[in-house]
């Protein structure tokens, strides 16, 4: 029998779901900062106390939606990994990050939001999330620079500076321009590295 400790009958883990949806919405619109457990229970349809008592804290439902959203950017991007270091690694990765992100984009600010207090669990999960995503980007270049014989660690360094920035730049375009579907960035990646070729 499944818990239904959420309110009208909604399945507890659904229900955390809609508020960790709302919350992550929330981060990538006011940060770490401006981020209130009130608001967000206003905007789920919940009380505030349920909030409380299913994250405990302010940092609670922050650690929450950054852990998901580092979880499953994080799975996708390892996923992308399978197969040859190759320019395709790179294609495969970005089509990985706006497949997964398209039903929740606000993942990719939740992740990327720097206003959370410089210490503490929130800090400790931010950095965390942060860090998964820098070693994966270290070792996607340093499979794809090795594999065309360059070993100055200066050379793996600009392409890492290079990609994390076109990661970000396309990412932050897609996401002020919200018609644009992932399969159409999936689309428009490829062809934009096939220009670059």
């Amino acid at each position: 029998m499944r818990s239904t400790a959420g309110t009208k009958g909604v399945p507890r883990a659904e229900r955390e779901a809609q508020i960790l949806d709302v919350a992550a919405a929330e981060i990538a619109r006011v940060g770490y900062a401006g981020l209130s457990p009130a608001t967000v229970a206003a905007a789920a349809g919940v009380s505030k106390p349920l909030v409380y008592g299913y994250f405990g804290s302010k940092d609670g439902l922050y650690v929450a939606c950054v852990q998901r959203a580092s979880a499953v950017l994080g799975d996708a991007i390892d996923a992308a990994f399978a197969g040859p270091a190759s320019l395709d690694m790179a294609e495969r990765t970005l089509a990985a990050i706006f497949t997964v992100l398209e039903p929740r984009p606000h993942d990719w600010k939740v992740v990327q939001d720097q206003s959370h207090p410089d210490e503490g669990p929130a800090a400790e999960a931010a950095l965390a999330a942060r860090a998964r995503i820098s070693a994966q980007a270290d070792r996607g270049v340093s499979a794809f620079v090795s594999l065309h014989g360059l070993t100055d660690p200066h050379d793996l360094s600009a392409l890492r500076a290079v990609w994390t920035g076109v990661v970000a730049a396309l990412v932050d375009w897609w996401l002020s321009h919200p018609e644009q579907t992932a399969e159409a960035m999936v689309a428009r990646s490829s062809r934009l590295f096939a220009a670059l070729t």
